[in-house]
């Protein structure tokens, strides 16, 4: 099973700049915690011992918390200090994992995976990566991932309205050497110049969840979370 996670916590949260000024997004106080608390704990339960935090905006916030709180984690950092990218982030976390396959994580975004069932689906595949699907109703917010009958991703849609379609949930499973191997820039988007690029050449595989899903990018989902997390 994957133990290695990489989380990118290097987010400005310019969208939630009237709910919480001047702190990095993963930061964002939720039921009296910052939202990071959470992702960490959910993801400890399912067994991952050793994690990777891509850092950037007010970085030195995130390590005094991660020091004072989670002392008892396994954990390195990676610091941006011009931003590079979820793509270039995750490069530069890659670069550090000591795993062939690691889970990617958005520090401001909480997804329940079944991490045993991602790592067994991902390995048995021999994918390059594995995206987790969760399935939305009435959304314009995301893209649409397709798959096919063998879960391999068929395409990326852009955003629009769907009545119901799988959107990419932001936790995935990826080999670290295949992805370290693309001459890939220093700065690039994971999801335009690694997704939609790749996938059809790559194995890259949609994995679908029903768990519990928020992205606090955006006030009305921030204020959602401080109901849903007050008996986390």
């Amino acid at each position: 099973m994957i133990k290695e996670a990489i989380i990118l916590a290097g987010g400005l949260g310019t969208r939630l700049r009237s709910a919480v000024p001047d702190l990095p997004k993963c930061m964002a106080p939720v039921a009296g915690r910052p939202f990071l608390h959470y992702v960490i704990e959910y993801y400890k339960k399912q067994g991952i011992t050793k994690f990777i935090f891509c850092l950037g905006y007010k970085h030195e916030l995130i390590e005094d918390y991660l020091s004072q709180s989670f002392s008892d984690v396994q954990y390195t950092v990676t610091i941006e200090e011009d931003p590079l990218g979820t793509g270039g982030a995750i490069y530069q976390g890659a670069l550090k994992a000591v795993s062939s396959d690691v889970i990617v994580l958005n520090g401001d975004t909480f997804f329940e995976v079944d991490v045993a069932g991602l790592s067994f689906f991902h390995k048995s595949k021999k994918a390059d990566c594995t995206v987790c699907l969760k399935e939305m109703k009435n959304s314009d917010r995301y893209g649409v991932v397709e798959i096919n009958d063998e879960g391999r991703i068929t395409s990326f849609k852009e955003k629009n309205f769907y009545e119901r379609a799988s959107i990419n949930g932001g936790v995935y499973a990826l080999n670290t050497r295949s992805f370290l191997a693309e001459k890939l820039p220093e700065k690039f988007s994971f999801e335009k110049d690694y997704f939609e690029k790749y996938f059809r050449e790559k194995k890259i595989y949609g994995f679908k969840q029903d768990g519990y899903f928020i992205d606090i990018g955006i006030p009305v989902d921030y204020n959602k979370a401080q109901e849903d997390f007050k008996n986390f």
